[in-house]
């Protein structure tokens, strides 16, 4: 084994012994060690350079949650946040909050369980709107008995939860699709117009769509509008009744016009129309009904009130206000006053439908309408005591309209009183149909109509934010779309039920055969268990 270096060794030494191969050596040797010093510095001084280039990372300090909350939140659809499954203690995490980033979403959890921030001002804090609601989702999960909101069903991801953000909706936890449906195309004034419908009530779309049928048939639907007055109705109260009556007085003659100015001073948009002054007791109502351009008004409104109620006071410095809405408005409750004066936008619609479409497309006759109409919408109605209740169904349509346009689903309540009218005319040959409704309270901008879903529903209408040169008339012609729409839904259902047809149509179209969850799935589910289905594909 030692004759290999043996004989490595003796070429080595006859190598560096010779005197012109060992100088070549020595300068190869040199040369290496050179290069090889030069190209290290060189590497050296380019990571010197690279470093100083690189900003220096300022020092973190705990900053207070008020600062946080003051700072302006730029809406963000998604980030890249800090992901570990180590949480830090409290203490180092706050002095984190001002780079959220930085922090995960359990190490936030952890925080808000601790009591140092509130749960509703994580989109403030973290300036990510979408892990804002995740994080609160989980939250409440967590405190919650059956713990199944964290992981549920209900959709988080891809909203505009800017929008939402104060204007909409507080502690957003998801958001909840409903589906749309449309009914028509329906010719209301001379113009083919689809009805937007949202809704989870099998066969009312079919059967609105049935209705439009009809009425087209006949030549389409007409409307108008008679009156155009949001109402807000203030209380207050005076140390007698005299004091009370000599206000009244005062408001009904020289100081009408008084503070009608200082109401309409408010805005470019809200204009007084008419004042009506009720006393009961030492108590006096003060019934505002303005015009709100496009906006359905209730903010608008009520700043004015608010300015009418300080001018009244410099005449009357006794006065003490008890509240700035008095339930004599009405809003969100079924009310005489609402029935009698109008509310919002009070419209009507009327048809005429020929005898043989009423046999072809309702399958049933004239004179059976017009008597289920009376014995049903009317004396049946008047037999329940009830109010603007005269009708069969509109709440039904009205607020599956709403939902897809973005009003205020609570309107319903007065907004759906309806009168449903039918009559035999041209001999009983043909079928006239009204409806009649005083208190439509819509508009085309604010509220959920700022919600591009809802947008989009307006824009398909043709009245979606305010109109270019005359305020108020792209609400005006919701209010008429949806009086349209009613009379649609009014007519089919009631030649359903006059044909005997209403339960059957449920049983075939309104069932669905998939298997229901029967109870809450409980709190850990099991093993390999299988989920409900959901109604948003991923």
């Amino acid at each position: 084994m030692l004759k290999p270096f043996e004989s490595l060794f003796d070429v080595y030494t006859v190598y560096v012994q010779h005197p012109v191969i060992s100088k070549w050596l020595g300068l190869a040797l040199f040369l290496s060690l050179f290069l090889n010093s030069y190209l290290l510095n060189i590497t050296k001084q380019q990571q010197q350079h690279q470093h100083q280039q690189q900003p220096q990372p300022e020092p973190v300090t705990a900053a207070p949650i008020k600062t946080l909350l003051k700072k302006t939140v730029k809406p963000k659809r998604k980030s890249s946040h800090h992901h570990s499954d180590i949480v830090r203690p409290v203490d180092e995490i706050l002095s984190l909050l001002g780079t959220p980033e930085a922090l995960s979403d359990e190490e936030i959890i952890s925080v808000v369980q601790a009591g140092k921030l509130a749960a509703y001002a994580l989109e403030k804090v973290l300036g990510d709107f979408e892990r804002a609601v995740i994080i609160r989702r989980a939250l409440i999960s967590r405190a919650s008995t059956t713990k199944t909101l964290e992981h549920s069903l209900l959709p988080v991801t891809n909203y505009h939860y800017d929008k939402v953000m104060g204007a909409c909706c507080e502690n957003v936890i998801g958001y909840m699709p409903i589906p749309v449906g449309v009914a028509g195309p329906m010719n209301i004034d001379g113009e083919m117009i689809h009805i937007p419908m949202a809704t989870t009530e099998g066969c009312l779309v079919a059967s609105t769509a049935r209705g439009c049928k009809a009425i087209n048939a006949g030549g389409g639907a007409i409307t108008i509008v008679t009156a155009d007055g949001m109402t807000r109705a203030p209380c207050v109260e005076f140390p007698t009744i005299t004091r009370a009556a000599q206000c009244k007085q005062w408001i009904e003659q020289e100081g009408k016009d008084i503070v009608a100015d200082a109401f309409n001073s408010t805005s470019r948009f809200a204009r007084v129309k008419k004042l009506k002054v009720a006393i009961a007791g030492k108590l006096v109502y003060l019934r505002f009904s303005t015009t709100t351009g496009d906006a359905m008004g209730m903010n608008m409104i009520s700043k004015g009130c608010e300015k009418a109620l300080s001018k009244i006071e410099e005449y009357f410095p006794d006065m003490q206000i008890i509240s700035l809405s008095g339930n004599f408005c009405t809003d969100k409750k079924p009310a005489a006053v609402n029935w009698i004066e109008g509310r919002g936008k009070s419209t009507v619609a009327e048809a005429v439908i020929p005898a043989a479409v009423v046999e072809k497309v309702l399958k049933t006759t004239v004179d059976a309408l017009v008597e289920l109409n009376i014995s049903k919408n009317l004396v049946g109605s008047a037999m329940a005591g009830s109010v603007g209740g005269f009708n069969a169904h509109a709440a039904n349509i009205l607020t599956a309209v709403y939902l897809a346009t973005g009003q205020d689903p609570a309107q319903n309540v007065e907004s759906s009183n309806c009168m449903t009218l039918m009559k035999a005319i041209n001999d009983g040959k043909d079928l006239y149909i009204s409806c009649t409704m005083p208190c439509i309270e819509v508009g085309t901008i604010g509220g959920g109509t700022i919600l591009p879903p809802q947008q989009a529903m307006l824009d398909m209408l043709g009245v979606r934010g305010p109109h270019p040169t005359e305020p108020g008339a792209n609400a005006r012609r919701l209010a008429r779309i949806i009086c349209a729409s009613v009379m649609a839904g009014e007519l089919s259902l009631c030649a359903a039920l006059a044909a005997g047809h209403l339960v059957k149509a449920h049983m075939a179209h309104n069932r669905n055969t998939q298997p229901m969850m029967t109870a809450t799935p409980p709190a850990t589910p099991a093993e390999n268990s299988i989920a409900p289905g959901s109604c948003i594909k991923s």
